[in-house]
């Protein structure tokens, strides 16, 4: 991921890892002297993740059964966090982020992709299983995820839409105008260096 930037030796962390695609590129690139952990919260996802890494042999990677809202990670353990349209499908996005924020270490960073919201839904959306099970119906405002950052304790925060995210997005449900509401962004913020306890 070009966003987070890897450094080697760094421990990495991927919020929903899945099959473990984006912790086995990450692996790579912070070597044999890094660690990346992948959390999920399925059994099932876990079993393939670590049936992955026993086949392709990768020794720097680890794989937790465990929950975004309670990290199955210990207090300032963590270079850099990553994560791909998983947080806005959690109804407690404050505590995800409020968990985010105590595995980091100081001077640790945030550097994820996410559906966000450009404005209000309307409640046929938000409510409809569909749009939510499609990362659409949870996603939450743009200003609401840098004021919740930001009270969290995050500094350098930004949300940046990614070009071309619109037609991607009407072609998920083209008769909806969903892409009015919902757009791709990175999300960046880092945890300050003078944090403490």
């Amino acid at each position: 991921r070009v966003l987070a930037n890897f450094k080697p030796g760094e421990t990495v962390l991927d919020l929903g890892s899945g099959a473990g695609v984006d912790c086995f590129n990450a692996a790579r690139e912070v070597g044999d002297t890094g660690h990346v952990i992948g959390v999920d919260m399925t059994p099932e996802m876990l079993s393939k993740s670590r049936e992955n890494a026993a086949k392709s042999n990768v020794n720097n990677v680890e794989f937790r059964l465990g929950e975004i809202e309670n990290l199955p990670v210990a207090d300032n353990e963590i270079d850099v966090i990553i994560s791909n349209c998983v947080i806005n499908l959690s109804p407690r996005k404050k505590r995800v982020y409020a968990e985010m924020f105590r595995t980091l270490k100081p001077g640790g960073r945030v550097a994820i992709s996410d559906i966000v919201a450009l404005q209000m839904m309307p409640e046929t959306l938000q409510n409809d299983l569909e749009m939510i099970a499609a990362c659409v119906g949870g996603a939450q405002q743009i200003g609401g995820i840098e004021a919740m950052l930001k009270e969290i304790g995050f500094k350098d925060i930004r949300v940046d839409p990614m070009d071309g995210a619109k037609q991607i997005i009407a072609n998920w449900f083209p008769t909806l105008g969903v892409e009015d509401y919902v757009t791709s962004a990175s999300i960046t913020a880092m945890k300050p260096e003078t944090f403490c306890c």
